[in-house]
């Protein structure tokens, strides 16, 4: 019989990828780490609240705002949230469908639709606002109580001048 030969010492591992990636100049930039906590952000949305839910930020967002302005046009939703109209069409269709709204002709304009709760609607919005609330305050956990308004009140900053500043050039071009 053959004594088995002896057999090599496996290859180091290879260091990580991250470790040895440069990310250049991003590390100083904004825009990078607010995309980062934002992927952070929905990654964990997505384990908590939307997968006890089904619902997308975007469209638990919706909810809110509808439940919030009962009779609230179509078209005031789409502008409030920064979507287009056809965009609006698609949730609205998706929030409709899971029995949470209903879509109804406007008292004022024939062509415009007026959204609100569904009775199943109003009963599930409060377990989903606990879900979210915990959501949030799991993933703000590194944050102290006055960190985290301080961080919100920033940021508002920032998109509030942004979209004054979008509404201005608007109203320029229009």
């Amino acid at each position: 019989m053959h004594a088995a030969p002896d057999l090599l010492p496996p290859p180091p591992l290879p260091r990580r990828a991250a470790q040895e990636l440069s990310y250049g100049a991003l590390p100083e930039v904004l825009g990078y780490h607010l995309r980062r906590a934002q992927v952070a952000l929905f990654k964990h949305y997505s384990r908590s609240v939307a997968a006890q839910t089904g619902l997308t930020p975007g469209l638990l967002g919706m909810l809110q705002v509808i439940a919030a302005n009962p009779g609230l046009a179509q078209s005031r939703l789409a502008e409030a949230m920064g979507v287009d109209r056809s965009t609006i069409v698609k949730v609205v269709d998706q929030l409709e469908a899971r029995g949470l709204i209903v879509r109804e002709p406007s008292p004022s304009d024939k062509r415009s639709h007026c959204l609100r709760l569904t009775a199943a609607g109003a009963a599930e919005l409060p377990r989903m606002q606990r879900l979210m609330r915990r959501h949030e305050d799991e993933f703000a956990q590194p944050l102290s109580a006055d960190e985290r308004r301080t961080l919100i009140e920033l940021l508002a900053r920032l998109h509030e001048r942004c979209e004054g500043e979008f509404d201005a050039a608007a109203r320029q071009r229009g």
